[in-house]
């Protein structure tokens, strides 16, 4: 009986996956999910070997004015896609290449998360091969779904980024 590999045990790593990108020989944008932040890092890989080029997580959106009575809802949609604008604008302000998504392990529900950073990295003017009906609704993108009206804090952090 063959035993799989430790981190493919743990649900760390899909080895099958992995390999498709790597084969491209683009860079990635791997972004992850952990219990209380969204990363989202820009990955070069050369035989196998990954470097970051650059990466951040959702706090950092408390410097760009995101609430701090809200700092327990730094991996809503609302943030995702915040994470996804701001991260968008560095890869085309550093002028680098156009990457292709990495999710590694995290379920792609549409209208979900991993779409919200898509949406916000294609909006930001990163062209992202990902079809419309998978993004979520505007208002959920605002964050108007939640118990408290986030649409106006949130354009204030997006021209925040933008004028950046």
């Amino acid at each position: 009986m063959k035993v799989p590999k430790r981190r493919r045990r743990e649900n760390k790593t899909d080895y099958l996956k992995r390999l498709k990108l790597l084969k491209s020989g683009k860079p990635r944008v791997v972004f992850r999910k952990t219990n209380r932040y969204l990363i989202a890092q820009y990955v070069k890989s050369k035989e196998a070997q990954d470097s970051v080029v650059f990466g951040f997580n959702s706090k950092i959106l408390l410097d760009y004015g995101w609430p701090k009575e809200f700092s327990g809802s730094l991996k809503s949609i609302p943030a995702s896609y915040l994470l996804g604008y701001l991260f968008g604008k560095k890869i085309l302000k550093r002028d680098l290449e156009e990457p292709i998504i990495d999710i590694g392990m995290i379920r792609n529900v549409k209208k979900g998360r991993v779409f919200g950073f898509l949406k916000g990295i294609k909006d930001a003017g990163v062209d992202i091969n990902c079809k419309e009906e998978f993004f979520p609704s505007e208002e959920r993108i605002f964050g108007k779904h939640l118990k408290k009206d986030f649409s106006e804090i949130f354009k204030k952090i997006k021209s925040k980024i933008e004028n950046e």
